[in-house]
């Protein structure tokens, strides 16, 4: 019988995807910056650049990787605003790279002198599914908190 459970338990999950993404933020007191990494599964943000862009962006396998870094950028900086101290701030894309079926992101915000709070409006993958999960994770003056949103919460703050 539990063979059967397990099995079950296999193929519910075989047919119902996860729809998540995960961003860290890691505010570097020293060198002032903060660091974003987005980490999406690379299928669901392809479809999500393509879908954003008109155009046909290969994450996967690009034969043009600038190209598709800016495809890339526009999307996630579109979807995910950062505010520091009150004010929106710009992210200056650093690349990305593929692992594991999912793709990271990686974002920087420099001149950043005693950051004390952060907020953001989060609303990736949310044009594609109504099941989505951001998670957060946030670093900064030896602190550290996780939290989510889900869809259609987009608002999240953290103090440090």
């Amino acid at each position: 019988m539990l063979g059967m459970f397990h099995l079950f338990v296999v193929n519910l999950i075989a047919f119902h995807p996860f729809y998540i993404s995960m961003t860290e933020l890691n505010y570097d007191q020293k060198q002032k910056t903060l660091e974003v990494s987005v980490r999406v599964f690379t299928d669901d943000l392809e479809k999500a650049v393509r879908k954003d862009c008109g155009c046909k962006a290969v994450i996967m396998s690009p034969a043009d990787k600038q190209q598709s870094g800016k495809h890339l950028s526009a999307y996630i900086s579109k979807h995910l605003q950062l505010i520091v101290d009150g004010k929106p701030t710009a992210m200056r894309f650093v690349g990305y790279q593929q692992e594991e079926g999912s793709t990271w992101s990686f974002f920087e915000v420099a001149g950043l002198d005693g950051v004390k709070k952060i907020g953001m409006v989060n609303n990736l993958l949310y044009d594609e599914n109504s099941q989505q999960v951001n998670m957060l994770r946030i670093q900064g003056y030896g602190k550290e908190r996780s939290d989510k949103l889900e869809y259609p919460a987009t608002n999240y703050s953290y103090s440090f």
